[in-house]
């Protein structure tokens, strides 16, 4: 099996280290010390801002099962991209953020991801894009540090931890299972049970007028929805994610159940980038998904799109 290795710098390592060693795909994560100016630098030297040096995790994948595109698009969940040298309490040269590789047939996925990000936030980003200089592991003390010590410092939303060990699970889940209704089924229910949700469940893309209700767990919903209706059709049609914390404030808003206060909806794109069915998922609550829910939905979606498509 051939791994692959990429370095992430994403604030204090401790908590960069604990999500991304739970991601589908990684096989091993190491941190340590990357792209400064002294040779075998400790703890304690670059904690002085002095030595050049981020705090950064390497990170062996394969990337049969966790393609470099998408292991980037999950680092910058845990990142604030436009935030220079400081990540969540945290400030410092040593704590600036950046993906940095050994192999230049790397950069295109990187730059693709990057960009993404970059159109998604709408100005430049504050996140390093070098090739690796050298890296030097820290001490082990720091190794696995949230592991060891449970109640440790870390700045990675617990949500984000939460969809890590999800997207763990589903990728074990659907793994060689082509049946796309077998797959949606089990897809819904992982998603319900593991976060709790109102409704979840997908619609598919029938013909070029409307959705059909597909496998989903929660209360009875909708048959069939209009292309650009509502909040799944209109997800559908800008074949892209759309956040609602409001439903009753959505233009359109489709009342498939009057306990819905708010709702997400990600686009299932077949292979050949046409959106095939939309995830959707509605909470009694308002305003209870944020960026976090996108990226990690629109990460499971691709997890799923890999095994039926």
């Amino acid at each position: 099996m051939d791994y692959k290795k990429i370095y992430f710098a994403a604030g204090c390592f401790w908590g960069g280290e604990h999500f991304l060693r739970k991601l589908p795909g990684v096989k091993a994560t190491r941190v340590g010390f990357a792209n400064g100016s002294t040779p075998s630098p400790s703890y304690r030297e670059v904690y002085t801002d002095t030595t050049g040096y981020a705090e950064t995790v390497e990170v062996t994948y394969d990337p049969a099962k966790m393609p470099l595109k998408r292991l980037v698009e999950a680092f910058f969940v845990i990142i604030d991209p436009l935030s220079l040298n400081r990540q969540g309490e945290d400030e410092g040269t040593r704590y600036r953020t950046g993906i940095y590789w050994e192999d230049g047939a790397d950069v295109a996925a990187i730059d693709e991801a990057y960009e993404r990000e970059e159109r998604w936030q709408g100005r430049p980003l504050a996140v390093e894009r070098e090739p690796l200089r050298n890296f030097y592991p820290a001490e082990e003390e720091h190794q696995d540090y949230l592991i060891k010590h449970s109640d440790g410092y870390c700045h990675v939303d617990l949500k984000a931890l939460r969809y890590a060990d999800l997207l763990k699970e589903l990728a074990s889940l659907v793994e060689d299972v082509p049946d796309e209704v077998a797959v949606m089924a089990n897809t819904a229910a992982l998603l319900h049970e593991t976060m709790k949700f109102f409704w979840t469940g997908f619609y598919r893309v029938a013909d070029e007028s409307h959705l059909a209700l597909g496998p989903f767990q929660g209360p009875v919903a909708c048959y069939s929805i209009g292309f650009g209706k509502g909040v799944c059709g209109t997800a559908w049609k800008r074949a892209a994610s759309v956040v609602v914390e409001d439903v009753e404030q959505f233009p359109g808003h489709i009342a498939c159940s009057s306990a819905s206060r708010s709702e997400i909806v990600v686009p299932l794109f077949d292979g050949g980038g046409k959106v095939a069915a939309v995830l959707d998922i509605d909470s009694d609550r308002l305003a209870t998904f944020d960026d976090t829910d996108r990226r990690m939905l629109e990460i499971a979606m691709q997890i799923v799109a890999a095994e039926i498509y």
